[in-house]
């Protein structure tokens, strides 16, 4: 497989690898696999986070919508 950079980022790869040690392609794997597990992780918290809330509503642990934009209104000193 073939990827291509554009030069701007090929100049930042090549700056990137220089830094760290490493040939570009090295460098590259590194940034990208740790690109890759972040994402990951996010996008797992994210699920989680949807069936927790998901779970509250089915069990009824709601609170109305005026309610909840009041109390942040009011937390974060935002105007009516």
């Amino acid at each position: 497989m073939e990827v291509h950079l554009s030069p701007e980022r090929q100049a930042q790869l090549i700056d990137y690898a220089r830094r760290h040690g490493q040939d570009p392609a090295a460098a590259l794997d590194d940034v990208l696999a740790d690109a890759l597990e972040w994402e990951q992780r996010d996008y797992n918290e994210t699920v989680e986070a949807v069936l927790e809330g998901y779970e509250d509503v089915k069990a009824g642990r709601t609170q109305p919508a005026d309610e909840f934009l009041e109390e942040l209104r009011v937390k974060h000193g935002l105007p009516r």
